[in-house]
Order: C-alpha cells, then sequence, then structure tokens
C-alpha cells in the first residue's frame, strides 16, 4: 500500500516529492488485446502514469445498462497499467469532450427536453450520480491506497468553458468521496482566470491544459492556487483532424522544447495524447462553432505513439528530454514495419434500398409517421436511416423540397434516381426536385454529434418537418438502419451474380489472406466515396474522399493468419471495386 498527497509545493508519494509524468491512451480507442503492448512502450519513453477518459455513452448505450465486456473492460485496462508498475489518473468526466460522440454523454439521456446537460438540475444528476456509482466500483479498488495503481481522479472536465454551477461541481464531489474514493480530486481548465475560477471548488486541486507559453501559463495557475503542485494535465503535443480540413502536425523541436518547459520548473505532466488510437465504428464527434466540421476516423493525434502504436520522431525527442529530469528505461521500442500491401477485388453484392424494402429485412424494420420523425424520435442513436414517401402530384413541373436544418447529411432520390445531397457542413436545406410527383426517399446520416459547446445533445436527422414549395410533407415510411447487420447481409448476398451497379448506397465484399498474423493493416480508401467497413465483422469506422484521411487502421487483432472478410457500404460511389492495403498510414495533407 501507498499514499498520495498533495503537499505544499508537490505531488507527495509516500511522503516524498514525485513529479507526475503521464501520457493520455484512452482504452476505448484501442483494441483490448493491443493495450499491454501501448502501455509497455509508455514506460519506455519515461512515463510514470498513464491517463483515461470514461466514455458514458459507450458504457450505457441505454439507461439501466453498464457494460465492462472486451474493450470497455476499465479494471483490466487499469491492471494492466499497474502490471507495468506504473500509476493511473482517471477522468470520468460525466462529460469529456475527447472529439468523441455527444462529449460521451448518453443519446437518450439528453432526449428529455427537461435534462440540461452539465448542471445541478436533478433528472441530469440523478443520471450522473447513477454513472459515477458504477465507475466508482471500478475504480475505488484500484486506488493506491489498496494497492492499485490509481493516484487522481478528475472532477467534470474544462466546466469553466461551459458553466460556473457550483451546485452541480459539489454534488460530483460528494458522490466521488460517498463512493469511497479517497485519492485527490482534481479539476482542469485552461489557465484563463475566468474559466479557472468557474470551474473549481475548494478542495479540489486545479490543473491546467495548455501547449504552449508554460512560464505564462503556470504563472496564472498559480495566481489562482497560491500552493501545491503545478500540473499541464492536458499538454496538447499535437491536434485532431476533422474532414475536409488537413491533417494537423507540429514540429518536434518545438513540442520538445515546451515539454522540457514544464519539467524544467518542477511541473507535472500529462500529454494529450500520447496514444490517440482511433474513432473505431460510429464513435466520432464533431464541432460546430457556427460551422459543422465532423471528426474523421483516425484519432493518431500526431502523438508520440502513433495510431499503429509505432514510436515517432516525438517519442524519442521526449524520452530524451524527459531523461533529464528523471529515470529512463535503457531499453527502446522495435522500429515499424511494413505492413503487408496487396490488392482484392470486391464483389457489390446488394443494393442498400433493396435490403431495406425486402420483407423481414435484417436491416431494420419499418415503421409509419405522419410528420417526419428524427433520429431521436425513433431512439435511433447514430447512423444511417431511410425515409420515404409518395408525392401525389405528378405534375412535370419542379418543386423545391425543403427542411428546417439537416443533420448532418442526405442524400435525395425520386423514383429511385438520384437528386442531390445535403450538406450540414455547407448550410445547404433546400433542394429542387425535377417534379413535384413519385417516390420520394432521402438517407440521412448523422456524421457525429457535436462533442463541445452549446449544442451538445441537439437532435440528429432532418430537423421541422420537411416542405415541398411551402406545403408540408406528411405520411413517412422510416427506416432506422442497423448497420450491425450488414456484413450478415453481405455474407448471405455473396453467392449472387455479382452486380454492375457502381452508384451508392451498395454493398461490395471481398476476402483476403494472410500468411502470419500482423500488428495491423492500412486500409486505403482512395478509390472510393463516403462510407462503412468492417473487416471481419468489426467495423473500422467512416471513409470519405474528402479527406485528409485516406487510410483505415485495421487492429492486428482483427484479423489472423488464413482467410479475412472486408464488406463495404458505399453510400456515393465505388469508383474502384478492389480493396488496396498499404505499406504504412496515410493521413493526408499537412498544409491547406
Amino acid at each position: 500500500m501507498s499514499e498520495f498527497t498533495i503537499g505544499e509545493t508537490d505531488f507527495l508519494l509516500d511522503g516524498r516529492a514525485h513529479q507526475v509524468i503521464s501520457g493520455a491512451m484512452h482504452y476505448f480507442r484501442v483494441h483490448p488485446e493491443q493495450w499491454a503492448d501501448r502501455i509497455r512502450k509508455a514506460r519506455l519513453m519515461g512515463l510514470n502514469t498513464i491517463e483515461t477518459y470514461v466514455a458514458w455513452n459507450a458504457h450505457s448505450p441505454r439507461r439501466g445498462e453498464f457494460s465492462t465486456e472486451g474493450g470497455l473492460d476499465l479494471a483490466r485496462f487499469l491492471e494492466l497499467v499497474a502490471a507495468e508498475g506504473m500509476h493511473a489518473i482517471v477522468r470520468p468526466g460525466p462529460y469529456i469532450c475527447a472529439e468523441w460522440d455527444n462529449g460521451g454523454l448518453p443519446a437518450w439521456l439528453l432526449r428529455d427536453p427537461e435534462v440540461r446537460p452539465r448542471s445541478s438540475e436533478p433528472r441530469y444528476l440523478e443520471a450522473v450520480t447513477e454513472y459515477l456509482q458504477q465507475v466508482y466500483a471500478i475504480v475505488a479498488p484500484l486506488q493506491i491506497d489498496r494497492g492499485g495503481p490509481v493516484v487522481l481522479v478528475q472532477i467534470e472536465n474544462e466546466y469553466g468553458a461551459y458553466g460556473s454551477d457550483k451546485d452541480y461541481l459539489a454534488h460530483l464531489v460528494q458522490v466521488t468521496r460517498d463512493a469511497g474514493i479517497t485519492v485527490p480530486l482534481t479539476t482542469i481548465d485552461q489557465p484563463t482566470p475566468e474559466m479557472l475560477s468557474d470551474g473549481s471548488l475548494p478542495g479540489l486541486h486545479l490543473t491546467a491544459s495548455f501547449g504552449s507559453r508554460t512560464a505564462e501559463r503556470f504563472a496564472t495557475l498559480r495566481e489562482h492556487q497560491p500552493t501545491g503542485p503545478l500540473m499541464c494535465a492536458e499538454f496538447w503535443n499535437g491536434w485532431f483532424d476533422s474532414w475536409g480540413t488537413h491533417h494537423h502536425t507540429n514540429t518536434v523541436e518545438q513540442t520538445a522544447a515546451d515539454l522540457d518547459a514544464i519539467l524544467s520548473v518542477g511541473g507535472s505532466v500529462n500529454f494529450y495524447m500520447f496514444h490517440g488510437g482511433t474513432n473505431f465504428g460510429l464513435t466520432s464527434g464533431a464541432n460546430d462553432k457556427g460551422m459543422y466540421q465532423p471528426i474523421v476516423t483516425s484519432y493518431d493525434y500526431d502523438a508520440p505513439l502513433d495510431e499503429a502504436g509505432h514510436p515517432t520522431a516525438k517519442y524519442f525527442a521526449f524520452r530524451d528530454v524527459i531523461a533529464k529530469y528523471a529515470p529512463v528505461p535503457a531499453e527502446v521500442p522495435d522500429a515499424a514495419a511494413d505492413a503487408p500491401a496487396f490488392e482484392v477485388p470486391l464483389q457489390r453484392v446488394a443494393a442498400l434500398f433493396d435490403v431495406v424494402a425486402a420483407s423481414g429485412s435484417p436491416l431494420g424494420t419499418t415503421s409509419a409517421h405522419g410528420d417526419l420523425p428524427t433520429f431521436d424520435d425513433l431512439q435511433h442513436d447514430s447512423g444511417l436511416a431511410l425515409f420515404t414517401t409518395t408525392l401525389p402530384d405528378g405534375a412535370a413541373g419542379a418543386g423545391i423540397l425543403g427542411f428546417e436544418e439537416v443533420r448532418d447529411r442526405a442524400w435525395v432520390f425520386l423514383d429511385g434516381s438520384p437528386v442531390g445531397v445535403l450538406a450540414r457542413d455547407s448550410h445547404e436545406n433546400a433542394i429542387a426536385l425535377p417534379r413535384t410527383g413519385g417516390q420520394l426517399s432521402i438517407l440521412v446520416e448523422d456524421q457525429g454529434r457535436v462533442n463541445y459547446g452549446q449544442r451538445i445533445g441537439e437532435p440528429k436527422g432532418l430537423i421541422g418537418g420537411a416542405r415541398l414549395d411551402g406545403a408540408p410533407v406528411l405520411d413517412w415510411s422510416v427506416t432506422a438502419i442497423e448497420l450491425d447487420a450488414v456484413p450478415g447481409v453481405a455474407a448471405d448476398a455473396s453467392g449472387a451474380a455479382p452486380g454492375t451497379d457502381a452508384a451508392g448506397p451498395v454493398i461490395a465484399r471481398g476476402e483476403f489472406t494472410l500468411d502470419a498474423e500482423t500488428d495491423g493493416l492500412f486500409l486505403d480508401t482512395a478509390g472510393w466515396g463516403k462510407g462503412l467497413v468492417w473487416v471481419n465483422g468489426f467495423l473500422l469506422g467512416r471513409y470519405w474522399r474528402r479527406g485528409p484521411q485516406r487510410t483505415l487502421f485495421v487492429p492486428g487483432p482483427v484479423v489472423h493468419s488464413g482467410v479475412n472478410e472486408i464488406v463495404v457500404l458505399e453510400l456515393e460511389v465505388l469508383a474502384e471495386a478492389r480493396a488496396a492495403f498499404l505499406a504504412g498510414p496515410e493521413l493526408g495533407h499537412t498544409e491547406v
């Protein structure tokens, strides 16, 4: 058993001054069979601590559930940290931001119009209390004073950038302490006077988030907290990417110098990120500060350990800096080897609309609605939904179809022929139809719920109903598409005659053979339009020709020696009916 406390100027480990040198790694963004490898590489860089968020919506997709299976086994992750001789910092939110869908808040939570997120509103507090009690039942036995690795627990997350409800923060503290958390509690905010004041309470240790200007940032933090250790609990050594922008990088020399500035004054640090990992499936969030910007699938973050778990030049530069202030193991990780590079043909096996229309479709049950429902009206958290109605007027003249807002992308079809696309990121909400009669079908994609700011929790889909030349469009048939069923559909249809239609939405399938196990693969999506990919039933995530990301990372444990399956759901145009795998990642251009 050990004791971890806050002293007059330092963290104290069993009464001795201790500098926390930590790295962020989110267990839910890394395949669980690769956790141990990434944790070990953190220790070899000189880290003594691993930090992780806890994603509420991943553990509790429905109220009353709290899954800890597979990649959500927080206890196993923390035990692996301990097995490597390292400490852990846990940040359970309930709000985490993290470029994660809805900032980690479950979609079901915010469907109640009375719920006010991140406040002392009673319904919100009731749900948050249930969640935190479930998290702390895992964390409490793994605290350092009980023989475990956990040395710090964070209350909320950059709350000063959002609100100033002190009753809310006090409730979180009370729940945390009542659940048996005895280690020091922290907050984190950008080091501005207003944020530090609004986001904290007496008795909580303030930490800062920044990527540069260390002396200035620490001076501001010290003004608000005269004693105790200085800590940059999010040292922004990289950044995230959004679709349609560029791949963000920063220079090794500058970030190493900024790290040196933190450690040289005795400051503690947590790299955000040490190893970013991947937004597998549909977990990536979005930002909207006047323009909607969905986050890409890769969370490489230009981190010291890249998306595939390989050390970068930044890794070794940071290791050299750390060695000036703390012991660093002599061992270094192996350099990255090229991944297998090869191509395989794809067979177009089914049109999505045909599968949805079939009786007993595995892709979801169709329901009837008078008014146009949102995703949230359908209790449909994310993905795709198909909305269909019959326009009774067969007039040849064109008409204008409009919506209050499209969230986030809608493909419009009339009598099965594509009319066009409405895109939220272009502020589009109206389209000209070639005629005002026929079967109108609209495929809508949720591209990620906003993870930061006041638009968290907003409904998804087609907002405010539909109007054709100003008149309401009613009587809709709606299918909330079950994406988990797509690989099964592809397998069942694989014996059919090959399809020839390249236009989406279309399901394609292929097989590839590996001679041996691999650390991972890099799937090239440059020849495709926009869609989703599964390998052996595992949903890798979204791809989009818009970039910057070109390759999707396939974790080694997802594939095996022998025959493997790839399934593609292409929503636009599958220009090349093949799957290519590259020797390394291609995350896009770095300048604009």
